[in-house]
């Protein structure tokens, strides 16, 4: 064997090695923290804590970033068909990367698109990471394919699916269930194909958010319908697709807003028994203190939403009478002075 040969073989050897050595440095979180297994196992979005009146009412909401968990029977078939077609094509064949995407993108220098599969966005959703330069990014995108392979051996791919909706993000607004009632007034079981590929279309950047930027979002409806109707599994026919395109873009938006509702004197004093609560007792989960802004809490209290709504219509049509009599009352001493 010449020398040029061996000299092959060994940068080979110790190229291999220097990689596996890197993965496994970032699997110990030598470049940053990376999730444990309890956390791979309950990879739970952060969740808003409700708080319910005694008769079964959401009376509002504590939490840092506004979700509400919904199941995979939960979720329109629409939603699904149009995340797989547009995201990640091959997600029911890869085991969370996918070696024909990476090929993709490196002889294409990612002019064809990129290769992150669902489960990798997934992961980097997880890790919440920054941006960087490129040798940061490189190392996080280590971390990234660490986790997408743990979430796999972990989780079924509808499992996975389920996490990546009720987690992404749509602007401000976080998980598909607040993203169907904010644009559609809507659950996301009821969404139809085109209203499913409005909000979709809306995870490739807020630039396509249809309210402000309708001409953008009309487009990208449109793309993430023929990614439907061109995928492989087929999951819409062209003559389908063309119907819906020719349709305008139609939305039903309405802000969500927690802060808003009954008893918001009631909710206010809450949350100081509610943390002392929480500092004393541990999720099971994380062996930590709860988090009320994050462990998604179901608080069930005494008040009746019925009658609190009563009281609190009969101050609004009492008030203005009260107010007049202390009008006419201070006026009285003024004139007296």
């Amino acid at each position: 064997m010449s020398k040029s040969v061996l000299l092959l073989w060994k940068t080979f050897f110790i190229g291999f090695g220097v990689v596996i050595l890197i993965f496994i440095a970032a699997n110990f979180g030598l470049f940053g923290k990376m999730p444990s297994i309890q956390e791979i196992e309950n990879p739970e979005a952060d969740l808003a804590s409700e708080i319910i009146s005694a008769d079964g009412k959401l009376m509002g909401k504590y939490y840092a970033e506004n979700r509400s968990e919904v199941k995979y029977q939960e979720i329109s078939p629409n939603v699904i068909n149009a995340l797989i077609a547009t995201e990640d094509e091959r997600f029911y064949d890869h085991s969370g990367i996918d070696a024909q995407a990476l090929g993709r993108v490196l002889f294409s220098f990612g002019s064809q698109g990129g290769g992150s599969t669902l489960t990798q966005q997934l992961a980097k959703m997880m890790l919440r990471q920054g941006r960087g330069n490129v040798l940061v990014r490189g190392f996080q995108k280590i971390k990234e394919w660490i986790v997408a392979v743990k979430l796999e051996r972990n989780f079924t791919k509808e499992e996975i699916i389920t996490l990546y909706l009720n987690r992404a993000p749509w602007g401000n607004v976080y998980g598909i269930r607040n993203a169907s009632k904010t644009y559609f007034q809507k659950e996301p079981a009821e969404l139809k194909i085109e209203e499913a590929a409005v909000l979709i279309g809306m995870l490739k950047g807020f630039i396509y958010e249809p309210i402000r930027h309708p001409k953008a979002a009309l487009m990208r409806r449109n793309i993430v319908i023929n990614q439907m109707a061109a995928a492989k599994q087929k999951f819409i026919s062209q003559e389908i697709a063309n119907t819906l395109k020719s349709k305008p873009l139609i939305t039903n938006y309405k802000k969500i807003d927690e802060n808003i509702g009954i008893a918001p004197y009631f909710r206010t004093a809450l949350v100081d028994q509610l943390k002392i609560w929480c500092n004393t007792h541990k999720n099971p989960k994380t062996d930590e203190p709860y988090n009320l802004y994050r462990d998604g809490l179901k608080i069930y209290c005494t008040i009746d939403s019925r009658m609190q709504q009563y009281a609190e219509e009969a101050t609004n049509q009492h008030m203005p009478v009260i107010q007049e009599k202390l009008n006419a009352s201070l006026k009285y001493k003024d004139n007296k002075l």
